[in-house]
């Protein structure tokens, strides 16, 4: 039986906000080469929402072609101080570099889902969060990596938000599912609207 809702990510952190939100679905990574299009993206003056929109996108599309008629969802997210974009750091010294920039500033995670049957767009959503990192000294970024060691890699900002990395910020504006890479709450409404999940 062919499933009608597919997830286009690897994400264990998306499959599990799926698996709790109670969503029927198999999950598929998308085979791309997102680091190769969001360069084309960036160097063509794309702004960071337009291109998670365009990489959710991509991830969809690919999938999709292995699900004909099913529902495909695809998600992405950049996140952005004025005109840097930021992406994964390669260790721990790039790690404490992303931490000392983004120290005293507001950046934002923009979060993109994209809805795709076959080859046709339903539906996509961006929802920007505000991150204000509080003041941070270097002996602290210092300590705080070295006590979450390599997680600090897996994602972008070199934090995660559930774990120690709450103690690098001063204010928050903005959905926490955004912040986790999902836009939980306009997906689900717009999947009740299509009939795709119980309303």
């Amino acid at each position: 039986m062919r499933p009608s809702l597919v997830l286009a990510s690897a994400s264990p952190f998306r499959r599990t906000l799926l698996v709790n939100a109670g969503l029927s679905f198999e999950a598929r990574a998308a085979e791309i080469d997102e680091r190769a299009l969001e360069q084309r993206l960036e160097s063509s003056g794309a702004s960071p929402a337009d291109v998670a929109l365009v990489l959710a996108e991509a991830k969809a599309k690919d999938v999709a072609r292995h699900f004909p008629g099913a529902l495909v969802i695809g998600s992405d997210q950049t996140m952005s101080l004025g005109s840097r974009v930021y992406h994964k750091p390669r260790d721990l010294a790039e790690a404490a570099e992303h931490l000392l920039s983004l120290s005293g500033k507001t950046h934002s995670l923009n979060s993109a889902v994209v809805l795709i049957r076959d080859d046709a767009v339903v539906w996509r959503h961006v929802s920007t969060a505000s991150m204000t990192v509080r003041r941070l000294r270097q002996g602290f970024i210092d300590r705080h990596l070295e006590r979450v060691g390599a997680k600090a890699l897996t994602s972008v900002g070199a934090y995660q938000l559930e774990g120690e990395g709450i103690q690098l910020f001063e204010r928050i504006d903005g959905d926490y599912f955004t912040i986790l890479g999902l836009p939980m709450l306009p997906l689900l409404s717009r999947l009740r609207e299509m009939g795709a999940i119980d309303a």
